[in-house]
């Protein structure tokens, strides 16, 4: 047995009932900030006008929305909202956002197909085992966003899985989405090019090609998964990497979730200005010189500090401190388009100094450093340093705190006693008899809130 054919093997015939407790528990937390961060997207107007025409009265729940829609389509427009506002959960030793390419393809599947909230869940939790084991094993060229990659095959995976596929098809699977990694720019993310938004909305489309074309009798290569993630998108794949300790160490239990509304480059630097803050009080902005960051190299490499539109603030170290500073908030109102031209903020990130420290870039990935140092005029320094971000799996963020985040993404679309019971289902969906009753409750908030409208 290759190493491709124990994963699949584990993917395809490990039954749901044997999950651990602690992996569904955490799964359907993960689902949960899923959803609440596709509402919220749904919200933004590219989201709205992209639904444009997408919408009927059957099919897979356009989320945030009373629409629904062929289950492809639902996949990638729901992948995509869950994008937008950079509020979705991440895995940072596979460097990407495995719940935003599984949870997608997984939901629209489950919506022409009759499964349980149990069956559900599991196969959220192998689809991002799989998608986040592929991302680990790799190291995709540095040109490259993560986004749109090994992201496909987590789709796959858990459409696979839901849809009874055995060893030898849920391989085919994983080989056959392997051939539908895009060729992503990692300068979209640095430059607010936006279509750097729908890669993950893509890799759930694709997840549900690749079923179509499985049931059609298509095939893949014998090693797809190798062959690109070794050889067309990387040079390095680490076949030991896919099955050490497989079916022992979950990659669900080891996730962060997001409070800052920015990219995970940002935070721990956010971290250490909030610890300043909740020490000393707030500054006199006035009075600051200088804002010193030592981090690593990746976060340093986010140094625009007059970003071009909203997706650029989100990947700007120097906007994220600024808006942080004159807001005194990080959430999602904090980057939104007048912040882009607020004087107070675009003076203030000018002044932010980026540095990286060696020692803090060889921490990753099982920390992520940072120190911050406002200089102040009459020559002061207030200083603080942290070497995890919240949110990670060694410095949790408490469940109210993701719940009360859930609420304040999912009300922008619903009302807050819908989004309430919809979040109540998600985390009970483990005794569910059928995923589709969690749907449809999905689906009767956005009409309700249509008609209200």
């Amino acid at each position: 047995m290759d190493y491709l054919d124990e994963v699949a093997a584990f993917a395809a015939e490990t039954r749901s009932a044997d999950l651990p407790p602690a992996v569904i528990a955490r799964t359907a937390l993960i689902l949960a900030d899923c959803i609440g961060a596709i509402a919220g997207g749904a919200a933004e107007p590219e989201m709205i006008a992209l639904q444009v025409g997408a919408g009927n009265s059957t099919g897979a729940v356009i989320i945030g929305t009373g629409l629904r829609t062929d289950p492809g389509r639902a996949a990638f427009l729901n992948g995509t909202a869950g994008t937008v506002l950079e509020m979705d959960e991440g895995n940072q030793f596979c460097k990407g956002h495995p719940g935003m390419h599984t949870v997608p393809a997984a939901l629209a599947f489950a919506s022409s197909t009759p499964v349980s909230g149990q069956d559900l869940l599991a196969a959220i939790a192998i689809g991002y085992e799989v998608g986040a084991r592929v991302g680990i094993a790799t190291r995709l060229r540095p040109a490259m966003h993560p986004h749109g990659t090994w992201g496909t095959i987590a789709a796959a995976v858990a459409v696979a899985r839901l849809a009874g596929r055995d060893a030898a098809g849920m391989r085919q699977a994983m080989n056959m989405a392997a051939s539908f990694c895009l060729a992503t720019s990692r300068r979209t993310m640095l430059e607010g090019g936006t279509v750097r938004n729908a890669y993950a909305g893509i890799s759930g489309q694709l997840g549900l090609t690749t079923h179509d074309l499985l049931s059609a009798g298509f095939e893949g290569d014998r090693d797809g998964v190798g062959q690109v993630f070794g050889k067309v998108v990387s040079d390095t794949f680490d076949t030991a990497a896919m099955v050490e300790s497989l079916g022992a160490r979950w990659e669900v239990t080891r996730n962060y979730f997001k409070m800052h509304s920015c990219c995970r480059y940002n935070h721990a630097t956010l971290d250490a200005l909030a610890m300043i803050v909740a020490r000393d009080g707030a500054p006199d902005l006035g009075l600051i010189a200088r804002v010193e960051v030592d981090t690593y190299a990746l976060a340093v490499e986010l140094d625009d500090p007059a970003p071009r539109n909203t997706l650029a603030a989100k990947f700007s170290v120097p906007f994220a401190v600024a808006t942080a500073l004159v807001n005194g908030t990080t959430g999602v109102d904090s980057f939104t388009a007048p912040n882009l031209g607020n004087r107070a903020i675009l003076a203030l990130a000018a002044k932010v100094v980026l540095r990286e420290n060696k020692a803090m870039s060889a921490a990753l990935p099982h920390k992520r450093p940072a120190r911050v140092t406002l200089v102040f005029a009459d020559g002061r320094r207030a200083m603080a340093e942290t070497q995890t971000n919240r949110g990670d799996w060694a410095n949790p963020y408490p469940e109210p705190e993701i719940r009360a985040k859930y609420l304040s993404l999912t009300t922008r679309v619903w009302d807050e006693a819908a989004a309430a019971a919809i979040w109540d289902a998600i985390l009970a969906s483990a005794e569910a008899p059928k995923a589709a009753t969690l749907l449809d409750a999905m689906a009767e908030a956005g009409q309700t809130q249509t008609r209200a409208g």
